[in-house]
């Protein structure tokens, strides 16, 4: 039994070496790709692979092809942990998580959710973040149980989106463990902070909408910066700023507004 990570990032550095750094110690492997960020992302992720054995770096013009990284673990005792730039782990609590989930004790399921903190803020001094927590928010955590199919394939946009999974029995795409519908913020053995009304990039500007968080061109599906997906987003209608913005309020500010201790996300 494994945990492999998958890291796909673009345009991440204010964030992404904390979030990588977080879940050394849980994943037995990490593939980082860079999808041609403009910042200071690519040189991050190349100095974690120069460090760690377990960490490995490279640059994708398209984001699919992230998921070509793991679709060979389908079928094996793995279980696929996605990461994002602007999701920070407490590892604290995922190092004693792993033991649970490598003795077996998830098994039963295909995926698993947990405790989420969408931040509106972060006091990295005070050791403290606040935000809207999930439940009752849409969970962000993205962890696949890949003994529990047979395949993942085909076109997606990027890892662990899209594409054709082909389950083993006893499973389908309802074989889901929230743990945040049983287990509180303080209780959780898996637990988030996810910076997603924050900059995450040197390169955003301060926003002056928190729930924007960075410019809508970031957030807007831009998978494809090969020369054929240029010429498809020029063919296509914008997407609207205010959608954008609109669909993030929805997910991720929901309940109420609350402050929590992020001393052990920073340790």
């Amino acid at each position: 039994m494994q945990v492999v990570g998958i890291v796909l990032v673009r345009n991440e550095d204010v964030f992404v070496e904390q979030a990588i750094r977080n879940v050394l110690g849980f994943c037995d492997r990490i593939h980082a790709v860079d999808h041609v960020s403009t910042d200071r992302t690519w040189d991050i992720l190349r100095t974690l692979a120069e460090e760690y054995d377990h960490v490995d770096a490279r640059r994708s013009h398209h984001a699919g092809e992230s998921h070509r990284l793991i679709e060979g673990y389908a079928g094996t005792q793995t279980w696929v942990f996605g990461v994002d730039g602007d999701e920070l782990y407490d590892p604290a609590r995922l190092a004693d998580f792993r033991r649970e989930l490598l003795a077996g004790a998830y098994g039963g399921v295909f995926k698993i959710a947990s405790n989420v903190l969408n931040c509106v803020a972060l006091d990295r001094a005070a050791e403290r973040a606040t935000g809207y927590p999930s439940p009752p928010s849409r969970s962000i955590t993205k962890l696949y149980n890949f003994a529990a199919i047979d395949s993942w394939a085909g076109d997606g946009a990027e890892r662990l989106h899209g594409g054709t999974i082909a389950f083993r029995p006893g499973y389908d795409g309802r074989s889901v463990d929230n743990i945040g519908e049983r287990l509180t913020w303080d209780e959780t053995p898996l637990r988030c902070l996810h910076a997603c009304f924050l900059p995450r990039s040197s390169r955003d500007p301060e926003p002056g909408d928190v729930a924007a968080g960075r410019p809508i061109l970031e957030e807007t599906g831009l998978h494809d910066r090969t020369w054929w997906g240029v010429v498809k987003r020029r063919l296509r209608p914008p997407t609207l700023p205010a959608e954008t913005i609109d669909w993030k309020r929805q997910k991720y500010m929901r309940g109420d507004l609350v402050t929590v201790d992020a001393s052990s996300f920073f340790s």
